[in-house]
């Protein structure tokens, strides 16, 4: 694998949302951006004597709300990025973004540091349930600012998320078709789950928060595949969907199991150094982050050597999500045994596999119960 991804978090939020369980704060006194920043970089330097020499294919800036992010922030910490490690001529930068009215203002800042794709969080065009979902914007100022970022950088992504509380089968129809509408070649689709300590994990479990159930949740999964590739996005991964040649390189590194460096707080990464593979995560704290960042250089917390067959069971997770599926050899060779032929025949004539020369893929309905189709793989 030549590729190699740099992923940096930014933990800042303006609110929590019920629904996140992602490394994200609120602050309620201004954040020393440009001091972060500078932490990114210190820490970026002390990632590179891991990882020696590498050429960035792809940056993505997570959060948290990396919108929030001045742009010249994000100028420092690229610039920065470009000097410890060099990049490829066409590395893809992905910026992810709310779409208030403030953070679009950023947008040409952002693209003049060198980002050139955005993925817009638009998360719902339906009032009531932005409501309900903690967003700060409403269906109109999430449309004008994709089409704003649609017109300053060369690739953007329409991101929304599905089975939500309240919604039908109708609803979705009428709100991803208009999405569909102002798309321009990429979408990320996620159905809602109810993650651990999150506000909506207490609703659920108190029973005020009524969620579509299992058939309906189903049912929105195989409309989604059924508009999307009807407007020419198919799904390239469970939840995205792409014209030809427009898929998120950073993204698809992660699932065909690449190597990538985790800055910032609670960013994990996958590095080789030497010839191991190490697994790194930070500290999540930021302010925490920050001062081990200042005291030793990272604000890492964990380092540890992934074993061939740990690694093999992460590329068997992460490879069976896309489309393309995965190579056989190389997990064979990571696993040092070959796939069981009776399972592998067993699932296929279930219709939850295919195979295509080496490779090994989940079909659609495949990955509507990909774990247990990977349960029954890494047995």
């Amino acid at each position: 694998m030549s590729a190699f991804g740099l992923y940096i978090h930014w933990p800042f939020c303006k609110a929590k949302c019920p629904y996140c369980d992602f490394n994200s704060h609120v602050r309620h006194e201004p954040v020393d951006a440009m001091g972060f920043a500078q932490s990114l970089v210190t820490e970026m330097q002390h990632m590179a004597s891991l990882t020696g020499p590498r050429t960035v294919t792809s940056v993505f800036f997570g959060g948290g709300t990396p919108s929030l992010m001045p742009p010249a922030a994000v100028a420092h910490v690229l610039e920065d990025a470009a000097r410890i490690w060099s990049f490829a001529p066409d590395a893809e930068i992905t910026l992810e973004a709310n779409p208030t009215s403030v953070e679009a203002e950023n947008f040409r800042g952002y693209r003049t540091a060198g980002v050139n794709r955005v993925s817009v969080g638009v998360q719902s065009l339906n009032a009531e349930h932005l409501q309900a979902l903690g967003r700060q914007h409403t269906p109109d100022e999430a449309i004008a600012a994709f089409r704003l970022a649609a017109k300053i950088f060369p690739r953007v992504s329409f991101d929304m998320i599905y089975a939500r509380p309240k919604q039908s089968l109708d609803q979705w129809r009428e709100e991803l078709g208009r999405a569909l509408g102002e798309q321009q070649g990429h979408m990320s689709l996620y159905q809602l789950t109810i993650e651990p300590e999150t506000r909506y994990a207490d609703l659920f479990a108190a029973g005020t928060l009524k969620i579509p159930g299992e058939d309906l949740a189903a049912d929105l999964y195989d409309l989604t595949q059924e508009m999307t590739a009807a407007a020419g996005l198919p799904a390239y991964e469970v939840s995205n969907h792409s014209a030809a040649g427009r898929e998120c390189q950073h993204n698809l590194l992660y699932w065909r199991y690449g190597e990538y460096a985790g800055v910032g707080p609670g960013a994990h990464g996958r590095v080789r150094h030497g010839v191991n593979t190490l697994a790194t995560a930070c500290e999540k704290h930021p302010e925490t982050w920050r001062q081990l960042v200042s005291s030793r250089g990272h604000g890492m917390t964990t380092q540890e050597i992934v074993t061939s067959s740990e690694q093999a069971r992460e590329y068997l997770l992460m490879g069976l999500r896309i489309s393309e599926g995965i190579n056989r050899s190389r997990y064979e060779t990571l696993a040092g045994r070959a796939l069981d032929e009776n399972t592998i025949n067993g699932l296929s004539n279930l219709g939850l596999l295919q195979q295509s020369g080496n490779r090994l893929q989940a079909t659609q309905a495949g990955r509507r119960v990909l774990n247990a189709v990977i349960a029954e793989l890494a047995d």
